[in-house]
């Protein structure tokens, strides 16, 4: 497969910057020779765990979703601090939202779920070993999350897809990355 030419930016504009992510609209002239403006969601990355007590189960957590303004059963996520290595931030996100620290964190795979729109990567973990976090440790929940862990057999959480309980498609995802 021959690279085809990439598009030459010719002005970039921020008009939002948010704790999460920012916006841009950049003005760009495609390989086609068409110039326009190409709104941008700018991303700092992500990690979607796959936390497993065993081979055969998974951790999953409830959370409540304003933006569907919903409960729904997904993986654990976060996103990437800067300069934050992948593998710490799935670590860190395991025992903030499951309350467990593992003790292996294997990377699995990279998505990019939006691209047409959105430079986040989501970098999927599977995290096992778990165990309780250290005496003292800090971690907590961020502040808008109200998360419920609950440990499902990977057919539980396959029926959960299939019947259209889980609708985020990252879990979706991610689910299809574990071998049964």
């Amino acid at each position: 497969m021959n690279p085809k030419p990439t598009a030459t930016r010719v002005s970039r504009c921020e008009v939002y910057r948010g704790r999460i992510f920012r916006v841009e609209v950049d003005r760009v002239t495609l390989p086609t020779g068409h110039t326009l403006d190409m709104e941008v969601i700018r991303h700092p990355g992500s990690v979607v765990l796959l936390p497993q007590p065993s081979p055969s189960e998974i951790i999953l957590i409830r959370q409540y979703r304003y933006t569907i303004d919903r409960y729904i059963w997904e993986l654990p996520a976060g996103s990437l601090k800067p300069g934050e290595d992948p593998g710490a931030a799935a670590a860190r996100e395991c025992e903030e939202e499951i309350g467990l620290v593992p003790g292996r964190v294997e990377r699995l795979r990279g998505f990019y779920p939006t691209p047409g729109f959105c430079d986040e990567l989501m970098i999927y973990y599977r995290c096992t070993e778990l165990g309780a976090p250290a005496p003292g440790s800090t971690a907590r929940q961020d502040e808008d999350e109200d998360i419920e862990p609950r440990t499902f057999t990977l057919a539980e959480a396959r029926a959960l897809v299939a019947s259209g309980e889980i609708v985020d498609l990252k879990t979706v995802a991610g689910l299809a990355l574990i071998e049964t």
